[in-house]
């Protein structure tokens, strides 16, 4: 006999729809496309509608282990001798691991899938709503790990974080949005 599931209390429950609603919004806009449609790159850009959909998978995902695991989940080591100015003006000799993953989100790889890319998604979205129904606190804090782009010393909390999710995913939802009616006119609102 299995327990049935303690029900989410009001914010968690409004804070897990309006994320399951902004990723409907992306993931709607590939309907009907194939494997190579999906690969397409209507713009001057890297992005391609499943690189879209890799990459907030691939955002998500991280914010999520930053809730369990805390900075660690969220490292942006540099190699000896490249600085962050050499990362942003393009001229490191040697690029991190992490950044070069980042760009490969952005784009399907040969051999990817947009039926695996989507599959991947519904993993990553089961995950961090099993983490949001049992994380104990939603005002439970980590600090941000050292980033040009994180304020030093600061942190986020389970409810940040989870705003923070939505916000990424809703904005990516727009952007594919636009590559969808770019590619074949459909618009998928």
């Amino acid at each position: 006999m299995t327990t049935p599931p303690t029900p989410l209390d009001g914010e968690r429950a409004d804070l897990l729809a309006e994320l399951a609603a902004a990723r409907a919004a992306l993931t709607k806009t590939v309907r009907g496309l194939g494997d190579e449609r999906a690969a397409e790159r209507p713009t001057v850009s890297e992005l391609c509608l499943g690189g879209l959909i890799k990459h907030v998978a691939s955002i998500e995902e991280g914010w999520l282990r930053f809730v369990l695991e805390g900075p660690s989940a969220l490292r942006y080591d540099l190699p000896d001798g490249v600085t962050w100015d050499d990362l942003a003006a393009g001229t490191a000799r040697e690029f991190p691991q992490w950044a070069i993953d980042h760009q490969a989100n952005f784009r399907m790889l040969p051999g990817e899938t947009l039926a695996q890319i989507l599959e991947g998604y519904e993993r990553v979205a089961a995950r961090s709503e099993e983490i949001i129904a049992t994380v104990p606190d939603l005002s439970a804090t980590h600090p941000l790990p050292e980033a040009p782009w994180n304020e030093p010393g600061a942190r986020h909390s389970v409810r940040r974080v989870l705003m923070h999710v939505i916000a990424e995913t809703a904005q990516h939802a727009g952007h594919a949005d636009i590559l969808r009616e770019t590619l074949d006119g459909q618009k998928s609102s």
